[in-house]
């Protein structure tokens, strides 16, 4: 899968995690935040994430930061 990170505007992290097939520059024209923080692919084994490369084009990269990012992004939250 692959992932972009985004600046809501109250400053807070977004996830997107979408599949490899969709370009992250078509998914990022998509989105209404102005900032993007992160680019790059996840993937899941053996119960860890692991958060790798990015898009040139968007001079984004994944980061150490964006495991713990999209961990908390899926957690479980109250209704």
């Amino acid at each position: 899968m692959k992932y972009l990170i985004m600046e809501d505007f109250s400053g807070q992290a977004v996830v997107f995690i979408f599949p490899r097939r969709v370009d992250h520059l078509d998914m990022r024209e998509q989105l209404p935040y102005t900032k993007a923080i992160s680019a790059g692919y996840v993937e899941l084994h053996d119960g860890a994430l692991r958060c790798f490369g990015g898009h040139a084009e968007l001079e984004l990269h994944s980061r150490r930061e964006d495991v713990d990012i999209i961990r908390n992004s899926l957690g479980r939250r109250e209704l």
